[in-house]
């Protein structure tokens, strides 16, 4: 199964014994209740992933990591369990499939995709959908995780000496520079070094990926070198996911998310910050 797959794929594989498929739908305060829509309309036979609920309840930062094992029960509860090939989706303006992409891979699950388009295309094309909420059966999910591509305060911190990490902000350009208001107790601004590529721009006009040499352009134009490491981070990690998932596309295994992203960063006061566009 590729990264990254289409709605004519999907709905070819609909039924397979080990097909799994999940809305990963994530939205901000205000903006909808991403349960509620996914019980009015979804792809059919899938369950629905709450990524707000999905997070460490033990940090005041938003959307941590949670621990391996309230994962693996999470995804046991939810049918998803070894062996299974997952492909995830959204309605989200944030492109959120990818942070789910992202944790899953994290905590085990290789074997995943992303649907190119999600929901909108799939709607937009006449495709099946269902509504309510389907009957699922507990499946076995091992607890285990990857840390190589997850990066802590610490080691952010470490590498601004060292350099050795070129790092990718997926903020607009207003909050990297520092122009816009971040939440309560943090401080404005981007870490020194860091480069901006606002996740958006890895999207065609019809919310469908950049695939080959556009998506690889829009990291380039970036400044980013291709050849070397590279950590994304955002305002709290979900966005960051997004650039972790096109540099998939573009087959580089050498690259992390910083999960405490700006949220941590902004407001620890012992890191360093810069303000301005970036170099």
């Amino acid at each position: 199964m590729d990264a990254l797959v289409t709605t004519d794929w999907l709905e070819k594989e609909l039924g397979a014994f080990d097909l799994r498929v999940v809305d990963a739908t994530w939205l901000m305060d205000g903006e909808g209740d991403a349960a509620r829509a996914y019980e009015e309309a979804h792809i059919p036979g899938a369950v629905f992933m709450d990524l707000r609920e999905l997070a460490d309840t033990g940090t005041s930062l938003p959307n941590m990591l949670p621990p391996a094992e309230k994962f693996a029960s999470r995804m046991q509860s939810l049918g998803l369990g070894d062996g299974s090939r997952i492909v995830v989706y959204d309605q989200s303006p944030y492109k959120s499939a990818a942070r789910a992409w992202w944790m899953l891979r994290t905590f085990g699950a290789h074997d995943v995709a992303v649907l190119d388009g999600g929901l909108a295309k799939w709607k937009a094309e006449l495709r099946p959908v269902e509504q309510g909420k389907p009957t699922l059966r507990h499946r076995h999910f091992t607890a285990w995780t990857d840390a190589a591509g997850v990066r802590t305060l610490d080691q952010m911190k470490a590498n601004i000496g060292a350099r050795t990490e070129q790092v990718l902000d997926a903020r607009s350009p207003a909050r990297f520079a520092g122009q816009a208001i971040e939440r309560p107790g943090v401080t404005p601004g981007h870490i020194p070094g860091a480069r901006n590529l606002p996740y958006e721009q890895l999207f065609n006009a019809d919310g469908t990926w950049k695939t080959g040499d556009a998506l690889r352009t829009a990291f380039e134009d970036a400044g980013i070198d291709l050849g070397q490491p590279v950590v994304t981070t955002c305002g709290s990690g979900m966005t960051a996911a997004v650039l972790a998932f096109g540099l998939h596309l573009l087959g580089k295994t050498d690259v992390a998310l910083y999960d405490g992203s700006w949220s941590e960063w902004g407001a620890d006061p012992s890191t360093p910050k810069e303000t301005g566009a970036a170099a």
